[in-house]
C-alpha cells in the first residue's frame, strides 16, 4: 500500500513534466499570436497619441514594460511548471482523498477519470463562458469583475461535475445499462451549466476593429495548453500508480 507521500511525489513530478511540456506547447501555439495582439496595441497606442496631439504629432512617453518580451517568454516555462507542480500536487491529495469514492477497482482508471473530471469543470466549463482574450482587448476598469465571475464559474464547472456524478449513480437504479447511466450524469451536467451560464453576467469587451481569426487563434492555443496540461496529468499519474504485476515476475513464480 502506497503511503500519501509516495502518491503526493508523484504526483509533483507528473505535474512538473506535464507543466514543461505545457509551457513548450503554449510557447509554439500562442506566443506568436500575443507579439501579433501586442504589436496590434501598440499601433492603436500610437494612433491614439496622435489624435491628443491635436495635430502636433507628439508622442507620449512610452512606458518601459517592467518585463521585456524575452523574459515573459522564459516567465512562461517558469509559470507552466510550477503552475504543473502546484497542479500536480492539489491532483495526487485529491485522489487520495477520493479515491475510495471513484468506483473502479483500478487504480490508474481511477486517476484518468479524476483527470477527465478535473478538465472539464475547470477547464471546459470556464473556457465557454468566459474564453480568453490576447493583450489589447479587456478592460482594466471590469478587472475585478472578470476576476470574480471567472472563479465562480471554476466552482460552478466542479459543482456541474458532482451533479453528472450524482445523477449518473442515482439512475443507475432503474437500469445498469451504462447509457443510462450516461445520459443521466449528461442531463445533469449540462442542465446545471446552462443555467450558471444564464446567470452570470455577460462579458464581452473585444474591439470590433480587432482581428477575428488571430482571437480565435489564441483561444484554441490557449485550450490547446490546458488539454495537453490535464492530458499529460491523467496519463503520467496513471502510468505512475500502476499497480499491475509483471507477467515476466510472475510466470517465474509459477515455473519456480
Amino acid at each position: 500500500m502506497r503511503t500519501f507521500g509516495s502518491l503526493l511525489v508523484r504526483g509533483l513530478i507528473v505535474g512538473l513534466l506535464a507543466g514543461l511540456l505545457a509551457g513548450t506547447f503554449a510557447f509554439v501555439t500562442g506566443e506568436p499570436r500575443i507579439d501579433s495582439a501586442i504589436a496590434i496595441e501598440e499601433a492603436n497606442a500610437s494612433a491614439h497619441s496622435h489624435d491628443a496631439g491635436s495635430g502636433h504629432h507628439e508622442h507620449a512617453a512610452e512606458e518601459e514594460p517592467l518585463v521585456s518580451r524575452d523574459g515573459q517568454r522564459f516567465g512562461l516555462f517558469l509559470a507552466a511548471s510550477l503552475y504543473g507542480v502546484a497542479l500536480g500536487g492539489i491532483f495526487a491529495v485529491g485522489f487520495t482523498l477520493l479515491r475510495r469514492r471513484l468506483r473502479t477497482s483500478s487504480d490508474s482508471y481511477a486517476a484518468l477519470g479524476l483527470a477527465a473530471a478535473g478538465y472539464v469543470g475547470i477547464v471546459l466549463v470556464p473556457f465557454f463562458k468566459y474564453p480568453p482574450n490576447p493583450p489589447a482587448v479587456g478592460d482594466p476598469d471590469t478587472i475585478t469583475q472578470r476576476t470574480v465571475t471567472y472563479l465562480l464559474t471554476l466552482v460552478i464547472g466542479l459543482l456541474a461535475v458532482w451533479a453528472g456524478v450524482a445523477a449518473s449513480r442515482w439512475v443507475q437504479r432503474f437500469g445498469d445499462l451504462p447509457w443510462i447511466r450516461l445520459a443521466g450524469g449528461g442531463a445533469a451536467l449540462v442542465l446545471t451549466v446552462v443555467v450558471a451560464y444564464l446567470i452570470l453576467p455577460k462579458i464581452n469587451e473585444v474591439p470590433g476593429t480587432f482581428p477575428a481569426t488571430l482571437l480565435w487563434q489564441f483561444r484554441l492555443a490557449s485550450l490547446g495548453t490546458q488539454t495537453v496540461l490535464w492530458t499529460l496529468l491523467g496519463i503520467g499519474y496513471a502510468a505512475a500508480i500502476d499497480r499491475r504485476t509483471p507477467v515476466a515476475a510472475s510466470s517465474k513464480v509459477v515455473a519456480a
